[in-house]
């Protein structure tokens, strides 16, 4: 008897293809009854690579197409980096229990012997295409200038030495992915996501499917990582109290510790940067999205009043 197949989409992107080849191999052990198939679709925020993405204008810049492929039954399931998710999904959609969380944290990627932001020369030039990295640089480091890069891992690594930057900061959880975090020409600094605050969800592969197709569903139930989906509902919930897209400065970390109390970092701030708040929560794990929203309405009180 021939296994049903499910198809999965995902963009066409080195990382997209590796986190996307991964989740079929999880799902495949754990699914022995049902073969997958990956299907590549490319997104509005792959074709354009020049313009800061907040140029582009519009949400879901590199999920909507998925998503149309999702909705027509084209595919069954599609695999995101979680931080590329708009706050809201479209109607009939919904996020699968995610799998386990690589590393949260941004990193600083420089040819320099430091250990640090702040060991960085005067008025050092940083490649970012993050109002998030690069309203937290600037808040650790006035003098330092920001400039756009886009692009894949390779791309930007490339521009590191092609524009003469002093750095560039980069997802660890993308470089690890990749096997490039540790290449022996460059030193990468970890930048604690509690201090640094990450992306929303940065480092959790964001599942996505028809909400009626429970089969799916009961496939990725399989695959699932518990503290991922608590970190998730934490993060996610305070991304989508502030309807946040890639305009606005916006990131989250949920840390749980071994107690399972959890603590929510969190960091808003208007378009233009010059209002910016940033401060933490504590609760119960089963609080998480209760703890995300309550974070959420005080900082906007904080920037917006």
């Amino acid at each position: 008897m021939d296994k049903k197949c499910v198809r999965v989409g995902t963009r066409g992107s080195q990382l997209a293809l590796t986190q996307t080849k991964w989740v079929i191999a999880q799902l495949r052990e754990a699914c022995p009854e049902y073969d997958f198939e990956l299907k590549v679709i490319r997104t509005r925020g792959d074709a354009d690579q020049k313009r800061p993405l907040d140029q582009i204008g519009g949400k879901g810049l590199f999920t909507k197409e998925i998503e149309d492929e999702l909705l027509s039954g084209q595919i069954q399931m599609a695999v995101h980096s979680m931080k590329d998710m708009p706050a809201q999904l479209p109607e009939g959609l919904t996020l699968l229990p995610p799998p386990a969380r690589e590393d949260p944290s941004d990193v600083l990627v420089t040819h320099e012997d430091i250990w640090g932001i702040e060991e960085l020369r005067e008025g050092a030039v940083i490649g970012t295409g993050s109002k998030r990295r690069a309203f937290q640089i600037r808040q650790l480091r006035p003098d330092i200038q920001c400039v756009n890069i886009r692009g894949n891992i390779d791309t930007r690594l490339r521009k590191l030495d092609e524009q003469h930057l002093d750095g560039i900061v980069l997802a660890a959880a993308g470089m690890k992915r990749l096997g490039v975090y540790n290449q022996e020409n460059y030193n990468i600094l970890t930048l604690e996501p509690s201090d640094f605050i990450c992306a929303p969800a940065q480092g959790i592969l964001a599942l996505e499917a028809r909400e009626d197709n429970m089969a799916v569903r009961k496939m990725a139930e399989q695959i699932a990582d518990r503290t991922a989906a608590i970190q998730m509902k934490a993060e996610r919930a305070f991304l989508v109290a502030l309807n946040g897209d890639c305009h606005l400065p916006i990131g989250a970390y949920c840390d749980i510790n071994q107690k399972g109390r959890l603590t929510l970092h969190g960091i808003y701030g208007d378009a233009s940067g010059a209002h910016i708040a940033m401060a933490s929560v504590m609760g119960n794990c089963c609080e998480a999205e209760t703890l995300g929203v309550d974070l959420a309405k005080q900082l906007k009180g904080e920037v917006e009043g």
